[in-house]
């Protein structure tokens, strides 16, 4: 098979087509054929920094969607033929990529399979930082940074579904526009507007951010008495400067997490809890997809150009064949 192979660290001309071995599933697995795969962040980091210890080539894709061809011995619920979007550790940037079953989900109605690989990555980080760790209530206000792209796209879709206020940042008046258009109850636009000063009066409870540095302490300065910050990124870096008192004072909560180094069974919780809570909403229309390019999988560094350089607008995908 063709797949994509992070060869050394660097830019995106590290990233090689080689012909590979067709991955067997073990007894727990599908064996997926690839229509597409989704685009994140995580797969830039992994090809720029190699952050979580692994100096080896790889294939990079956190998210796919396509065909099952075959099965584990263990797999009762999927077969040949089923056409999915999983979510993968790895090696989604393939023709076939081995995957958990537990980490598959049906293609929403409504949807293209092509389409289906922007889902589960983006709706699955959503769910779990800001409902299920977050917790966020009915009514409550949600503040997400980085409203247009896959994660704050889908996370403006889902605050509208359940009703909540959404606030958002983006990089451009015309992100800024396009997040209000998706529901957005206000957009601002960061780099000509302080976005602290922009919401200091509506009392935020949770912010989900992947900004992290001198956003923090405005974070915190925005969030209501008993207010959540959780973290999922630190593009603005990795350290900041924070006053204490202000988190002891009004009993704010600051955590974070990253999807990728959970386990198996963690993440098959959380798919099942996803396809119960959030799936039949993206069936009834609550999310529709926003993709923003597409590229055949052998222009794999052309896509991650794309990706960081921040214009795009929702998600960019891989297609396959």
């Amino acid at each position: 098979m063709k797949a994509i192979w992070i060869t050394r660290k660097g830019g995106p001309e590290v990233l090689e087509v080689r012909d590979t071995p067709e991955p067997v599933p073990a007894q727990d697995e599908v064996l997926i054929r690839v229509k597409a795969a989704g685009l994140n962040r995580s797969d830039v980091y992994s090809r720029g920094s190699r952050s979580y210890g692994n100096d080896r080539p790889e294939i990079p894709g956190l998210e796919v969607s396509g065909t099952i061809v075959s099965c584990g011995k263990d797999v009762a619920r999927w077969r040949p033929g089923d056409t999915v979007c999983a979510l993968v550790t790895g090696g989604g940037y393939a023709e076939y990529v081995a995957v958990p079953a537990g980490q598959c989900l049906p293609v929403p109605d409504g949807w293209t399979s092509e389409d289906a690989a922007s889902l589960p990555e983006t709706v699955l980080t959503v769910w779990s930082n800001v409902w299920k760790t977050a917790g966020l209530r009915p009514g409550e206000n949600l503040l997400v940074h980085g409203g247009s792209s896959g994660i704050g796209s889908t996370a403006i879709q889902l605050a509208v579904a359940f009703g909540n206020p959404i606030y958002t940042t983006a990089g451009t008046d015309e992100k800024c526009r396009w997040c209000a258009a998706l529901g957005a109850t206000k957009a601002i636009n960061y780099k000509t507007q302080d976005f602290q000063t922009a919401l200091k009066d509506v009392g935020i409870d949770v912010i989900l951010d992947m900004t992290g540095g001198d956003f923090t302490s405005k974070n915190l300065r925005l969030l209501s008495a008993d207010g959540r910050l959780v973290l999922i990124n630190a593009m603005r870096g990795k350290e900041a400067t924070i006053d204490l008192t202000e988190v002891m004072s009004r009993r704010l909560v600051i955590t974070g997490s990253m999807l990728k180094p959970r386990s198996a069974e963690f993440k098959a919780q959380l798919t099942a809890d996803v396809e119960k809570q959030v799936w039949p909403l993206i069936a009834l229309g609550a999310l529709r997809p926003l993709i923003y390019a597409r590229f055949p999988l052998e222009k794999a560094a052309e896509a991650q150009r794309l990706m960081e350089s921040g214009e795009h607008m929702g998600k960019i995908l891989l297609v396959v064949g």
